[in-house]
């Protein structure tokens, strides 16, 4: 899994560049946590992750109020959750998942993108098979953790029992099944660990090696998509530049 969190570490800042897109993506993942378990965070994990998402991003108190507060509204639009699929230039695979109220509207921006990069998109499900779906938990690590205890509790819940450390933030950093998301949350909640990010991520099975100009290539295609409003996360098989 130390291939998978440098993979992580690596794309961050460039998934979540500029603050205001991040808050909006954010606001619309509180929306669908709202309107699916409710307004109140003790009784919606689902919630109760994000919000440690928001404040892992430095979204302030209020966005996060106001967001929760606009999503019980009436007129509120739902959301629904696609991932689109296809090749980009240089042979490499990309996922696109989106939150949208449109999808004939984010359909279009998406194949747009791709074919402006001389790019392919596929049908659903057509290339996930290149990408390892996971949940991922990240929390502070407390004083005389025994992780090897820790991750025997949650083998049942499909969690690796490879994990990330990061010393400088004190964190630990599991991945899981994404079915069992609630289940590894609600464990890590019982037993007292302050979680500080959770969500569903797309790790690549294989890095595909690309030259320095194909990799320009590749990250404006991904900015591009990134500045639309509907998409969320943009995920590549693309090698980490070291």
């Amino acid at each position: 899994m130390g291939r998978a969190f440098e993979y992580r570490k690596a794309t961050k800042l460039k998934r979540w560049g500029h603050m205001a897109r991040v808050f909006t993506k954010l606001g619309k993942q509180i929306a669908i946590a709202v309107k699916a378990g409710g307004p109140e965070p003790e009784n919606n994990p689902t919630l109760r992750a994000l919000i440690a998402n928001c404040k892992r991003e430095n979204m302030p108190k209020d966005n996060i109020e106001r967001a929760i507060k606009n999503a019980m509204g009436k007129d509120q639009s739902e959301y629904k959750e696609v991932t689109y699929e296809g090749y980009g230039p240089h042979g490499v695979a990309v996922l696109v998942d989106t939150l949208t109220d449109n999808t004939t509207r984010t359909v279009a921006d998406v194949r747009s993108v791709f074919n402006k990069f001389s790019g392919n998109m596929g049908t659903t499900g057509s290339l996930s098979f290149l990408f390892d779906h996971k949940s991922v938990f990240t929390f502070k690590k407390k004083e005389g953790l025994d992780m090897d205890e820790l991750i025997l509790d949650l083998i049942d819940y499909g969690v690796e029992d490879e994990y990330d450390e990061d010393e400088e933030e004190n964190e630990i950093t599991i991945y899981g099944d994404p079915k069992s998301f609630g289940d590894i949350q609600r464990h890590l909640e019982s037993e007292g660990f302050a979680v500080t990010g959770a969500e569903f991520t797309y790790i690549p099975k294989d890095l595909k090696d690309v030259t320095a100009e194909a990799r320009e290539t590749i990250d404006k295609m991904v900015e591009k998509l990134e500045e639309f409003d509907d998409v969320q996360t943009v995920y590549t098989n693309m090698k980490p530049e070291e």
